[in-house]
């Protein structure tokens, strides 16, 4: 079994859906799907003096445009062992680049836990929630010699709009009609990134 593809597609929806977790908040270690056996792998240990600031792991049944499954960020008071699956609510997304490609994150809520459950949208959770998001983004790969750039976070719709354009990529994917994205030429990585700038100085 591999849980990026063996999932009954009625447990996926743009506005709820299974999150499979692959690293616990508050995790300085780096887990990750490991795309052949459907287990999973330790990446690496982070680099930085940092702590994963949410539950993080995946969308099943989705392809996004770095060639991985659909990041997803659950929200949750507890810290979730790897490979929990979770019902989770999309709230919010936070756009970066990362290592030339799109790389887009769900934020979600954990359906079951009762203090989170209660958001509906990003804009509804006091501005130090995406704030740390954001931070622990840009600095996270910093002492790896890797640049990431978050060029924006935004609320639920945009998120509803990813997760349906990821869906069908997923489906173009898995029936061979689907190219692999190709990183971004380095004027659209600067264009992105002075546009994120001009948005952050407001």
């Amino acid at each position: 079994m591999n849980i990026w593809h063996d999932i009954d597609p009625k447990r996926v929806t743009p506005q709820l859906f299974t999150s499979v977790v692959e690293i616990p908040k508050g995790s300085h270690c780096k887990y990750e799907l490991d795309k052949t056996t459907g287990l999973i792998k330790l990446d690496r240990v982070l680099y930085t003096a940092t702590y994963y600031p949410a539950n993080y792991g995946f969308i099943p049944l989705t392809y996004a445009e770095d060639n991985d499954p659909l990041d997803v960020l659950v929200l949750c008071e507890e810290a979730l062992v790897p490979l929990t699956l979770v019902e989770s609510r999309p709230i919010g997304i936070i756009r970066m680049i990362d290592q030339g490609y799109i790389d887009e994150k769900i934020i979600a809520v954990c359906t079951s836990d009762p203090f989170y459950s209660t958001f509906d949208d990003l804009k509804k959770l006091p501005d130090y929630v995406g704030d740390e998001i954001r931070h622990f983004f840009r600095v996270y790969k910093s002492l790896e010699g890797k640049e990431t750039s978050v060029t924006s976070i935004e609320g639920k719709e945009a998120a509803l709009e990813v997760i349906e354009k990821d869906m069908r990529n997923y489906d173009d994917y898995m029936s061979g009609k689907f190219k692999a994205y190709e990183p971004l030429g380095e004027n659209e990585i600067s264009m992105d990134i002075r546009v994120a700038k001009r948005s952050e100085n407001k």
